[in-house]
């Protein structure tokens, strides 16, 4: 079967480059057949499993396109090629065609694709390298933002937000909820504001920004129905606990459920604040014992025995 596949590939490949000849009757390459035997030979090799060899035939579908002048067509054919090279595990190679193809498609006035195929990068390379990963979700945002579909936008930020957080680069990630914030603003949606608000404060206090988690808290008062919500008495216990280096408030806290059924990187912020002093737990004073018979009396007792007979 594999054999079989691989054979009819070759042939389409064949009559490609036919379609591709000039001669003394033929001035022009017949671009678009050409594409189409190229994207035919690049099905035939997938299904046989020759990615390599149908990776090369997606990328001469895609230039055929590009002579032709068809840039979505064109686009498509990149993106399957980076497709190809993830069966490949070649990862970052993948990633670089696809974002070619999404170019593309905002050349060609399709953003909407563009954008699929950035996030499409994304969830690629995320757990290689989440750096990259945060570009691109970025990239998609701006897309989606651009074409005022804000909803789809700020899901993409939140993703780059929560990989920044995982990577600790917390003052980017400080940057990025704050965006979040201001299109939930803008969209209406309240409640996830006090959400990112708590999301915000962590990050700020894992910074060792007091300053800046208690503006975050101020300037949310102005979000209508945040101001004596649960999450903001919530937070205005937190800021005390961290404040007065009270470990216990804090754990208490970011052990509510509140803090705990948030995602979960920001849930693990909660559980690893520390206030500052090295974030130990304060004990309760142990009551005072009695001396034990034939013991000598407490320092204090001593002091107060030292005159009990006058001053004579």
């Amino acid at each position: 079967m594999a054999a079989q596949k691989i054979n009819e590939g070759l042939e389409h490949l064949a009559k490609a480059e036919k379609y591709l000849k000039t001669g003394f009757l033929k001035w022009k390459p017949d671009y678009d057949s050409a594409a189409s035997e190229y994207g035919k030979a690049a099905v035939a090799f997938k299904n046989a499993k020759q990615f390599e060899q149908a990776k090369d035939a997606c990328l001469r579908e895609a230039v055929a396109h590009e002579n032709n002048r068809a840039l979505f067509h064109a686009a498509k054919a990149y993106e399957q090629a980076g497709m190809m090279l993830k069966e490949m595990q070649k990862l970052p190679e993948a990633v670089q065609l696809i974002e070619k193809a999404s170019m593309m498609y905002l050349e060609n006035g399709t953003p909407d694709t563009a954008a699929m195929a950035l996030e499409r990068a994304g969830k690629l390379i995320e757990n290689v390298d989440p750096e990259k990963a945060v570009q691109l979700y970025q990239q998609t945002a701006n897309v989606f933002e651009n074409e005022e579909r804000l909803r789809q936008a700020v899901e993409l930020l939140g993703k780059a937000s929560r990989l920044l957080v995982r990577g600790r680069r917390f003052d980017e990630a400080a940057l990025s909820i704050q965006k979040e914030k201001n299109i939930y603003k803008e969209i209406e949606n309240y409640p996830t504001c006090y959400k990112k608000t708590i999301a915000q404060v962590l990050v700020h206090l894992h910074r060792n920004d007091y300053v800046a988690a208690e503006r975050c808290v101020r300037e949310s008062y102005s979000i209508p129905g945040f101001n004596g919500s649960e999450d903001c008495t919530a937070l205005e216990q937190l800021l005390e606990g961290y404040d007065q280096q009270d470990q216990d408030q804090v754990a208490e806290v970011c052990n509510s459920p509140l803090f705990k059924y948030m995602d979960n990187d920001y849930a693990k912020l909660g559980l690893s604040l520390l206030v500052p002093g090295g974030g130990v737990k304060k004990k309760a004073a142990a009551p005072p014992q009695a001396a034990p018979e034939g013991h000598a009396a407490p320092a204090a007792e001593d002091e107060e025995d030292e005159y009990a007979g006058g001053l004579c």
